[in-house]
């Protein structure tokens, strides 16, 4: 079976809120077994728009990271997120091959 990932690609507007964002989101990611590949660090923009934040989350498939992004426990955080950042989260299934 593929892993499912989430790639998401944020502009904080208030850093301080978003570590709200951060502390109520790890109990779901927690939950559901997501692995950071990527977190922050620093960018290349080397074609297109980028934003200033951008992670890529491990999850056993994409049923589970679906799971975990519609969870009650991660639609908390997501609210906070959205008040305080602008952005994109898409998920996607790995290559199995």
């Amino acid at each position: 079976m593929a892993k499912g990932y989430w790639i998401g690609r944020m502009t904080v507007h208030d850093a301080e809120r978003y570590k709200d964002y951060v502390a109520t989101a790890t109990p779901a990611y927690e939950e559901f077994g997501a692995k950071f590949l990527v977190r922050g660090g620093d960018i290349h923009a080397e074609e297109g728009e980028s934003r200033s934040r951008n992670v890529v989350v491990e999850f056993d498939s994409v049923e589970t990271a679906l799971a975990c992004y519609n969870s009650e426990t991660y639609s908390r955080a997501r609210a906070i997120r959205q008040e305080v950042a602008d952005g994109e989260i898409i998920v996607v299934e790995g290559f199995a091959g």
